[in-house]
């Protein structure tokens, strides 16, 4: 019998805060306002549906996130710092597109997801929102791939093969499991939002385009300060804070309450899924 060793609790937690690292910590609500926005616009639709595409949503983004920190966590561990260093240059680059992306939204463009359903759609919003998994992990790269190399990568080393496969699964695990349960989170939610917000899907439509702004512009100046190794300011500073507050409220309400609540709201979203007689997306 294989024994198993290693704190897998930790690897999870680790997982938890991987979507709330300094980093790339301002990505997160930014993607919910976004996601929020996208389904406003989708008022003839059984809750099933929309249910069904959050959590469709919501593992594509946690898919493209992890598959990139695996991959680069298992070819790069002679190579650690490297990346780490060299990262910044590619987040500093994302800024400045997410700003330009933003002004584009303000001023009409809407990116493929956020468009009506047609063929292809389905196919359209996984790809795009893997795509937005693996943006949102190199802006956190630098304040992650450290952690995931060190820790849970290396418990294939002091641990043995199957005990490292698993902290490496629980770490996915935690990381998908926040991201896919906040994701659901909203689309249950999306109701309310849709009958009291009605006539202001031009306005939020702006609002999401600000705030993709001013999430590029925070990014391309954080990035930017690490280039020139200036010290954090008053702005960075706030931001990091409220991550900071974020990430030790995750750490004190502990791996198996957090698991149990993310896995009971998935189920929810499941069970609505399964029930429902529609099978449209």
């Amino acid at each position: 019998m294989i024994a198993l060793e290693g704190d897998f609790a930790y690897s999870f937690i680790l997982g938890v805060l991987a979507a709330v690292n300094p980093c790339g910590f301002i990505l997160l609500p930014t993607y919910l306002l976004y996601y929020l926005g996208t389904e406003l616009h989708r008022e003839k639709e059984s809750p099933a549906t929309t249910v069904r595409r959050g959590l469709t949503v919501g593992v594509a983004v946690s898919s493209g996130f992890v598959g990139l920190f695996i991959v680069v966590g298992i070819i790069s561990r002679a190579f650690t710092t490297v990346i780490r260093d060299n990262a910044k240059y590619a987040a500093l680059v994302i800024g400045i597109a997410l700003v330009a992306m933003g002004i584009a939204m303000f001023r009409g463009w809407k990116p493929p997801i956020s468009q009506p359903n047609v063929a292809m759609q389905k196919q359209r919003t996984w790809r795009n929102m893997f795509l937005f998994g693996i943006v949102y992990a190199v802006a956190s790269i630098g304040c992650t791939i450290g952690l995931l190399v060190s820790v849970i990568l290396g418990s294939v080393g002091r641990h043995g093969f199957v005990s490292g496969v698993i902290s490496i699964a629980l770490y996915g695990l935690g990381m998908g499991l926040l991201v896919t349960s906040l994701t659901v989170a909203l689309a249950f939610a999306r109701f309310g939002f849709v009958s009291n917000l009605k006539n202001s899907f031009p306005i939020f439509d702006k609002v999401s385009a600000i705030a993709v702004v001013l999430t590029g512009l925070y990014l391309t100046w954080y990035w930017f300060g690490a280039i020139t190794n200036r010290a954090s300011d008053g702005v960075i500073g706030r931001v990091e804070r409220v991550q900071t507050d974020v990430a030790v409220f995750l750490q004190n309400t502990g791996a198996y309450v957090l698991a149990v609540v993310f896995l009971a709201v998935i189920a929810t979203a499941i069970i609505v899924i399964r029930r429902s007689p529609q099978r449209e997306i």
